[in-house]
């Protein structure tokens, strides 16, 4: 049995909240959009919200429970993640200026690699785990996890396109290469600022 129409109605508005609230993917996409542009960000967003929609079907059909078999694994893979992140936020903080070739040596990043972020993205295994222990009814739970995990990447992609469309726009103002430094120097702040849930919480 497919979860019902109220029920469905109060994830979808979770599932706008938690993907529109900041975070690591948001704040790359808002760099993103200014030192490459909405186009050659797209592949970016994409793998954002179908790399996020996987990770939800896996929490989903079981590898939550995996984890509390063995917490080793899911700390491990909470601090692979943070090192992740911390390589990211330098390589936001060394960008070149601004780029419309693609034969600038900067390059966004690509489907694959945002795909395969979630599984490190400590905000990501939140949401994945919200969603599936709240949201997700026992009766007909399969079909369920597979509606939730469709609907969460439908909701997710136009609100991650939003950070992405607010560095495009931001791009037509940081036309000076100091300033482009500046915003990427509090990009990478705020992307290494995004770990401190992860620590505060053990």
């Amino acid at each position: 049995m497919v979860m019902s129409s109220s029920l469905l109605s109060a994830f979808v508005l979770f599932a706008f909240v938690s993907s529109i609230t900041p975070g690591p993917n948001n704040t790359m996409l808002l760099a993103s959009g200014v030192n490459f542009g909405f186009r050659r960000s797209i592949p970016h967003a994409l793998g954002i919200s179908i790399g996020f929609m996987l990770l939800v079907i896996s929490v989903g059909l079981g590898l939550g429970e995996v984890f509390k078999l063995f917490p080793w694994a899911y700390t491990l893979l909470r601090y692979v993640g943070a090192t992740y992140l911390l390589y990211l936020a330098w390589k936001i903080a060394t960008a070149g200026g601004m780029s419309d070739s693609t034969d600038e040596r900067g390059k966004p990043m690509t489907f694959l690699a945002a795909a395969a972020f979630q599984w490190v993205n400590p905000k990501a295994w939140i949401m994945a785990l919200g969603a599936i222990t709240t949201y997700t009814p026992a009766e007909g739970y399969v079909t369920n996890v597979l509606v939730i995990a469709l609907t969460f990447a439908v909701v997710n992609l136009p609100s991650v396109c939003v950070w992405l469309g607010c560095g495009t726009g931001l791009r037509n103002l940081l036309r000076e290469p100091r300033w482009v430094r500046v915003f990427n120097g509090v990009m990478a702040g705020l992307l290494v600022l995004s770990l401190y849930p992860m620590f505060l919480a053990g």
